[in-house]
């Protein structure tokens, strides 16, 4: 197991997907927050509360959850590649183990997720800091409050990054798979949202499920009230990181069950 771990490492750092990891991760927390942060949220529309009230804050945070699309796709893109380029077969000759090398695969990426979230964090509260100095106001949150929202986003990244891994040994094509996670952030879940009826599902979808983690009840909110719906009431942070867990443990089952049988090609 610890080869396939050290195999795994050496794959991933031996590609471009680290470098592209840090430069998104950079640019959905510094870059999402610190404009917003310019910007203004009061200015906005509709308007937010301000960045120095604890509610202003905790929005700025949240909508970095918007963006982890992206370490799904990095997930996704990582197992799918093997296929795509055919070196699948060369690292179960190695390995002969498959699920040695699933296992190995899924604890990698759990780190790289993680890794992507704790410095997509970090850039973010860096903008956070930087721009109420340039603003010359008060955050509206302790440090301790910040590092309590940010480690949930960090969490939520990781777990992200399991569900692309599950998609990518399930489907195995790299167009198909990126098309579901893409299709999926940008059409079902924003259609559960809206839609009377459905919209009771969302809490428990993993956009939902994370919006309660990081207690990010904006979208929700602003949604029911445009749409006339009833308010969706999000779940609390801890089942909210529950139903995120039960996701990242199915698609981690399935990650490792679904290649074990069934041929390469």
């Amino acid at each position: 197991m610890k080869n396939a771990v050290r195999g795994e490492f050496i794959r991933l750092f031996s590609t471009r997907l680290p470098v592209w990891a840090i430069v998104a991760a950079v640019l959905s927390g510094a870059g999402l927050t610190g404009v917003l942060g310019l910007v203004g949220p009061e200015n906005a529309s509709p308007p937010m509360p301000g960045l120095d009230t604890p509610q202003g804050v905790a929005i700025a945070v949240g909508l970095t959850g918007l963006l982890l699309f992206v370490p799904a796709l990095f997930g996704t893109i990582a197992v799918t590649g093997e296929y795509r380029h055919k070196t699948i077969g060369t690292t179960f000759l190695a390995v002969p183990r498959r699920g040695a090398v699933l296992g190995a695969k899924l604890f990698v990426y759990s780190v790289f997720g993680l890794f992507y979230g704790l410095l997509m964090a970090l850039s973010s509260a860096l903008a956070l800091w930087s721009v109420t100095a340039v603003r010359g106001i008060e955050l509206g949150a302790s440090a301790g409050d910040l590092a309590t929202i940010l480690s949930r986003v960090a969490l939520a990244a990781a777990i992200y990054t399991l569900l692309g891994v599950g998609i990518g040994a399930l489907v195995r094509s790299q167009l198909v798979a990126v098309g579901i996670v893409l299709g999926y952030f940008y059409f079902l879940e924003p259609v559960l949202m809206i839609l009377p009826g459905l919209n009771t599902l969302y809490p428990f979808m993993p956009g939902g499920a994370t919006a309660a983690l990081t207690d990010f009840t904006f979208l929700s909110d602003t949604v029911s009230g445009e749409m006339s719906l009833g308010a969706t009431t999000l779940l609390t942070p801890m089942l909210g990181a529950l139903v995120l867990v039960t996701y990242a443990a199915v698609a981690s089952a399935a990650a490792i069950v679904a290649p074990l049988r069934r041929d390469l090609v």
